[in-house]
């Protein structure tokens, strides 16, 4: 009983952050189920039915509201099934430790690309705002926005899906921590846009994730019930009070949330390398 209470208020504060940060809720809840006493691999196969539960619940209420864009959440979440495949076939050729080592070291690069596309998202704004002086304010605001893309958008989509899936297959993630990120950077999107379409795919991938587990029996689907259920209020409260956050709140609480799991990550990866 204690330890279904401990479950699902952790499902609940999973559910919370994946409104608010578009990740899947994996990175809180197979830490507190390895601490409940449940095996690793048990841990990661019932996450997946949780967030399944999760990301597919705020990706309804996105839609509902007319906050989410199916043809983005496709366009990224077809090349992350396939990448994530490839991802988990290396993630079994690394060391466990140098593993953990590495995802620390993207935690902390996404919370330095988090900044880099705020001053580019300010640089921009400026720039436009002084385009509309110009005669067509219109063109010269859709040229600059343009201009400011490094990739083609299609390109640009297949790349972020692509890596989110080869990262989240290597380190066992919903990859919403890489997916936002390389939204905001690559395709130009807020940070809201790059959360709710983050969020949107890791319904795809959690299928996929959920349904393998199943087949080999790693699903506890009692707890994953309790979890799904707990992340549902969770995400029903943050993608509410999404819409009325500025885009500096989210990228702070974003920012926050992987300065947090990066040390974390890394205190594992000691951990681990003294068992080894």
């Amino acid at each position: 009983m204690g330890d279904g209470l401990i479950l699902g208020l952790g499902g609940l504060v999973s559910g919370i952050l994946a409104g608010f940060l578009g990740i899947g809720g994996g990175t809180v809840l197979v830490p507190l189920m390895v601490a409940v006493g449940f095996t690793p691999l048990q841990s990661v196969a019932t996450s997946s039915l949780a967030i399944l539960i999760t990301s597919l619940t705020g990706s309804w209420q996105n839609w509902r509201m007319g906050h989410l864009s199916p043809r983005r959440v496709l366009m990224l979440g077809f090349p992350a099934v396939v990448t994530a495949q490839l991802g988990a076939l290396v993630a079994n050729l690394v060391a466990p430790y140098i593993l953990l080592l590495a995802f620390g070291l993207l935690l902390l690069l996404n919370v330095y690309l988090v900044g880099v596309r705020k001053r580019v998202t300010a640089e921009k704004s400026l720039q436009e705002a002084q385009l509309k002086t110009a005669a067509d304010s219109n063109s010269a605001t859709s040229a600059a926005a343009d201009g400011s893309l490094p990739l083609n958008p299609v390109l640009a989509r297949l790349i972020t899906g692509g890596t989110a899936g080869f990262l989240a297959g290597l380190f066992g993630i919903g990859g919403g921590v890489i997916m936002v990120p390389l939204q905001i950077l690559l395709l130009g999107e807020t940070i809201k846009t790059a959360v709710r379409t983050s969020l949107g795919v890791i319904v795809i991938t959690a299928v996929s994730a959920c349904v393998g587990h199943a087949l080999q029996g790693n699903v506890l689907f009692r707890l994953g019930l309790v979890l799904g259920l707990g992340g549902l209020v969770g995400v029903q409260i943050s993608t509410r009070f999404l819409p009325k956050l500025s885009d500096k709140v989210i990228s702070w609480l974003f920012r926050t949330m992987l300065g947090i799991l990066s040390f974390y990550i890394f205190w594992q990866a000691w951990q681990t390398y003294s068992q080894a």
